[in-house]
C-alpha cells in the first residue's frame, strides 16, 4: 500500500510538472506588435506595449498583451478580434509561418469589429486610433457573457 501511495504521488507530481498554463502564441504577439505598436509608432496602444521599468508594470503589461486577442482571466475566451484571427490561423501549424501570421493580421484588420453592424469600425481603424481591437480595456478585463466566471 505504501508503494502505491508513492507511485500515485510521483505520478501526480509528474503530471503537474507537465501541465502548462494557457498562453498567447508568442510569434502571433510579436508580429502583431511589429505591425501595430512598432518602434516608430506613438499611439496610446504603442506606448502601452513598450517595455516597462518595474516588475509590477511588466506584470501589468503581460496581462494587457493577452487582451489583444483574449477576454477575462481564462485564455480560452477570445474577444472578437481573437475569434476572427483563430479562424485564419492554426496555433500549432502556423506559429512559425511569419508571412501567414502577418497576412492573417492584415486580413482581420480589414474586418468590421461588429460584423452585424456595417457602420462599426474595422479592427484596423480601431488600431489606427491606438485602441485595443477587441474592445475597451475595462470590457476586456471582464469575463464574457455566458462564461462560468461571469455567473
Amino acid at each position: 500500500m505504501h508503494k502505491f501511495g508513492l507511485m500515485l504521488l510521483g505520478g501526480l507530481l509528474v503530471t503537474c510538472g507537465l501541465a502548462r498554463p494557457a498562453a498567447a502564441i508568442k510569434s502571433f504577439q510579436v508580429e502583431f506588435e511589429k505591425l501595430y505598436a512598432g518602434d516608430g509608432s506613438d499611439t496610446e496602444l504603442a506606448n502601452l506595449f513598450k517595455k516597462q521599468d518595474s516588475k509590477d508594470e511588466e506584470k501589468k503589461l503581460k496581462k494587457f498583451r493577452c487582451l489583444t486577442c483574449h477576454q477575462g482571466k481564462k485564455k480560452k475566451n477570445r474577444n472578437a478580434f481573437g475569434m476572427q484571427l483563430s479562424e485564419l490561423l492554426d496555433k500549432k501549424k502556423d506559429k512559425k509561418d511569419k508571412e501567414k501570421i502577418v497576412e492573417a493580421l492584415k486580413k482581420v484588420a480589414e474586418m468590421r469589429s461588429n460584423p452585424e453592424d456595417d457602420s462599426s469600425p474595422t479592427f484596423g481603424e480601431l488600431l489606427a486610433e491606438g485602441k485595443l481591437p477587441g474592445g475597451t480595456l475595462e470590457d476586456l478585463q471582464k469575463e464574457p457573457e455566458g462564461s462560468e466566471e461571469s455567473k
